[in-house]
């Protein structure tokens, strides 16, 4: 047996699959696909086991994530994309063959075909498309303060801004109704809050109000608020049996890693707290693709890096994979990267002595191999080629092949701005969260509560001063007739000029000098 058979046999026996499977490519030896039925497929029910999509800049990772997308939504497994750098949306409109697609699939022993794939564009920010949006309450305390990165005395301070919201039925809606209770039990509400809670710290309360601020400046306004995005709506079949492929446009948030570690821990803890369990099931509910991982774990807390690792572990068993794009696998933390089944690895290049480091770091996590020099191949691999290595279908790891991947279906191009007007408009969810609702929750409650006392505080102090106004009035006119009658009765010289015996003398004496 040649070694080319005897390669052909072992990825036949490492990728063959009983159940449901997608299919990602030919197997390659010596940077040759051996064609043959040496294809590297990848069984349905592993792929809530998460996965790694990592190389160099382009080297193909969009592609091989539109060719997952592609056969995942095929099988009727919705997806839901986080396209950072904007050209993912082509997947919505049907590709064209062309003599270098029909070579590649001639060569890898696979047919091909154009196909268009139903697609829902959606937002965070002041982009076009379905708008997502979840409450300050659908937080909770705990995940509210490791987003806003808060200590263990802080985050005492929002568990109680939580519990007097709860016991005085004041809704969290947006970030303008906590910054409102943060004000208020500062100010107006400071007595009330020490008489049921306890004494809070006006210096705790400055510093969650600063942090807030610094997530609001991140654009995080945008995305606290109603109506809350239903997750059910990211699990559509369309009436083809093809699963939708939902892509977040997130192409002006890369500077805001922020909101984005912000939204996709929230997504996440939606998602895990809203779906069933689903146990050893045949194929997932959903796969979720995190373009430009890093954005998540650069600028992210301890706290909220271990809040993310835990939500991994734990959302497979709902039945949900998630898959981490990302040039270098170093980029995604070490007990992240232990829960990946399934490790995509494009090319890497070595153009420093860490580079070098790196490479050797990365062929590492690979299975050994006795048809690769993985550290060196790893560098060779030419665009649309990768190191596969995944878990067959009792969880074992797969044997490392390198992989000719199939051409995607779709557009390999992104959509014009008309034609994503197009899709959007018509979008049954653009009309169902498109439209602002402001309803009345705890900022609007408060500001009726402290306008209505100060109103009364207002009416109480002219009611004083009018009191205190009548007082004086009526100590003052009594002091004025006192003081005339005092005046009078010490002036002696008046008493006399008045007195009735001095005008008849005065009189008399005219009287006689008139008569002479």
């Amino acid at each position: 047996m040649s070694k080319v058979e005897e390669f052909s046999n072992h990825i036949k026996n490492g990728y063959t699959c009983k159940g449901d499977f997608i299919t990602l490519g030919g197997a390659m030896l010596d940077g040759v696909p051996v064609g043959g039925e040496a294809h590297v497929n990848i069984a349905l029910k592993t792929l809530n086991r998460h996965g790694l999509i990592a190389g160099a800049t382009g080297t193909g990772k969009t592609k091989t994530i539109q060719v997952l997308s592609e056969q995942l939504s095929k099988n009727g497994i919705p997806v839901l994309m986080m396209d950072i750098k904007g050209d993912f949306s082509g997947i919505a409109m049907p590709g064209i063959e062309q003599s270098f697609i029909t070579e590649r699939h001639g060569k890898i022993n696979l047919p091909y075909e154009t196909k268009s794939f139903p697609v829902e564009l959606m937002t965070i920010s002041k982009q076009n498309g379905v708008r997502l949006r979840a409450t300050v309450s659908e937080f909770g305390p705990v995940l509210f303060s490791r987003i806003l990165d808060l200590n263990d005395t802080q985050g005492g301070v929002v568990a109680v801004i939580f519990k007097y919201c709860d016991d005085h039925h004041l809704p969290l809606l947006d970030l303008k109704d906590f910054k409102k209770v943060l004000q208020y039990i500062t100010d107006e509400g400071k007595a009330e809050i020490e008489k049921e809670y306890g004494r809070i710290s006006t210096a705790s309360t400055g510093s969650i109000l600063r942090k807030i601020i610094e997530l609001e400046q991140q654009g995080a306004a945008m995305f606290f608020g109603e109506l809350s995005f239903d997750i059910d709506d990211l699990m559509r079949i369309d009436k083809n049996g093809n699963g939708y492929v939902n892509i977040i446009r997130l192409t002006d948030i890369q500077d805001k890693p922020k909101l984005f570690s912000t939204f996709m821990l929230s997504l996440l803890a939606e998602i895990y707290s809203t779906m069933p369990e689903q146990g050893d099931a045949g194929r997932p509910e959903l796969v979720i693709f995190i373009d430009e991982a890093h954005l998540i774990f650069d600028q992210a807390s301890k706290a909220l890096q271990d809040q993310i690792e835990t939500i991994v572990k734990l959302i497979r068993s709902k039945g949900i994979g998630i898959y981490f794009i990302t040039q270098n696998p170093q980029d995604i933390p070490a007990g992240v990267l232990s829960q990946l089944g399934l490790k995509i690895q494009h090319a890497l290049r070595a153009f420093t002595a860490n580079d070098r480091k790196a490479i050797k770091m990365t062929s590492e996590n690979y299975p050994l191999s006795d048809y690769y020099k993985t550290d060196e191949v790893i560098t060779q691999l030419g665009i649309g080629e990768a190191f596969v290595t995944a878990l067959n279908e009792k969880g074992i790891p797969t044997p490392l092949v390198a992989t000719m991947l199939r051409a995607p279906m779709s557009r390999m191009d992104v959509l014009t701005s008309q034609e994503i007007d197009s899709l959007i408009s018509e979008s049954k969810l653009a009309k169902k969260y498109n439209e602002e609702i402001d309803r009345e929750s705890a900022f609007e409650i408060l500001d009726k509560k402290i306008t209505a006392a100060e109103e009364q505080a207002a009416k109480k102090a002219e009611e004083i001063a009018k009191q205190k106004e009548a007082d004086r009035q009526a100590k003052q006119a009594p002091a004025r007739k006192t003081s005339t009658r005092r005046s009078t009765a010490q002036n002696p010289v008046v008493k006399v000029l008045t007195s009735a015996t001095f005008i008849r003398g005065a009189l008399g004496i005219l009287s006689k000098m008139f008569k002479k």
